[in-house]
């Protein structure tokens, strides 16, 4: 899907739950989303804009290590800022009430069905080609 053209948000989320399969990315995440929400929070109540300033590092920083650290990819953020945001926010909630492994599961269930869907397509093309050859 990395290499697919995404043009909608339901097509990047199947993208962005692939890139962030192992549960310490994700923990790192809902770690990094809920400083940050809480730091603008603060800053927004308490009038301190430094906070303000610092809420993404709180935010970008977790979620940048995990993924260079644990799951060995680059961050979605790079290549689609808007929309990583929001899936940032809507696996927060699906962490919260526990229904993101759900979404991993399906999302590794999928690839799996493409691949082996590929798969025996290159078979059939082989078996193709070895009777025009004979």
């Amino acid at each position: 899907m990395a290499d697919a053209k995404i043009e909608t948000f339901e097509q990047f989320w199947d993208y962005y739950v692939g890139e962030h399969k192992k549960k310490a990315t994700r923990i790192f995440h809902f770690v990094g989303t809920t400083a940050a929400v809480s730091c603008a929070a603060m800053g927004l109540l308490t009038k301190r804009r430094w906070l303000l300033l610092v809420a993404p590092f709180f935010g970008y920083g977790p979620a940048w290590i995990s993924h260079f650290f644990i799951e060995k990819n680059k961050p979605a953020t790079f290549k689609y800022p808007l929309w990583s945001l929001q899936a940032d926010f809507v696996m927060w909630w699906k962490t919260l009430s526990g229904q993101m492994q759900a979404e991993v599961e399906r999302v590794v269930r999928q690839e799996l069905e493409k691949a082996e869907a590929e798969a025996a397509a290159n078979r059939e093309r082989a078996s193709i080609q070895n009777e025009a050859v004979n």
